[in-house]
């Protein structure tokens, strides 16, 4: 989106399974390493590999609040509406984010819709299917599937499952982001994104405002 002149900011609400800061490790160090984007916010960060409710728990500190993590977010979006603003989960669309509440919860708290990363090889039929159904039930509005880890030469699962998901999902795969693609300098990897996710696909969000 950045290579079509949209602002981008990334927010990941929950981190866990890293215990060090944000600048260092994490998600949005691995964003900021591949894009370039500066425009990153993390809320709260749990040091071992679990679902955030259940490693919030394991070191003491407090979960993650539905309310007050959508309220950020809210503030955030208006410090600049012309911005785009991603929202990353953590493992899932039904994984606890904090004590009752789940990613699902908070797209319908915020009235957001929800792009789904899959996987496209054996069982990743189902698991999308599973995860838009599950968004579709409580009212989120999903805007499409993004593969990951598409290798150069796909076996016959990962052939088919690209060509299936749309038909098993009801909702368009946008693109796909070849295997090997977090090793890739800042500039290999906005070549690739550009490549793969095309203005086609990014349309929705790199309209200007009026």
């Amino acid at each position: 989106m950045e290579g079509y002149g949209r602002r981008v900011g990334v927010v990941k609400p929950v981190q866990t399974g890293e215990p060090g800061g944000p600048e260092d490790h994490g998600d949005l160090a691995s964003v900021r390493r591949l894009t370039g984007i500066t425009d990153l916010h993390e809320f709260h960060r749990y040091p071992d590999p679990l679902a955030p409710d259940l490693s919030a728990r394991r070191a003491g500190l407090p979960t993650a609040e539905l309310h007050e993590v959508a309220d950020r977010l809210r503030t955030l979006d208006a410090t600049d509406p012309d911005r785009v603003l991603l929202v990353e989960g953590a493992g899932g669309i039904l994984v606890r984010l904090g004590d009752n509440w789940t990613l699902a919860d908070l797209a319908v708290e915020l009235a957001a819709p929800m792009v789904v990363v899959t996987t496209l090889g054996l069982g990743s039929l189902n698991a999308a299917e599973l995860t838009v159904r599950c968004a579709l039930h409580h009212g989120i509005r999903v805007l499409g599937l993004i593969g990951g880890s598409l290798p150069e030469d796909p076996d016959l699962a990962i052939r088919l499952n690209v060509v299936e998901l749309p038909v098993m999902t009801g909702v368009p795969l946008l693109g796909s982001v070849p295997a090997g693609a977090g090793a890739l300098g800042k500039e290999e990897f906005r070549r690739m994104a550009l490549e793969n996710l095309g203005r086609h696909t990014l349309s929705p969000w790199i309209q200007t405002p009026d």
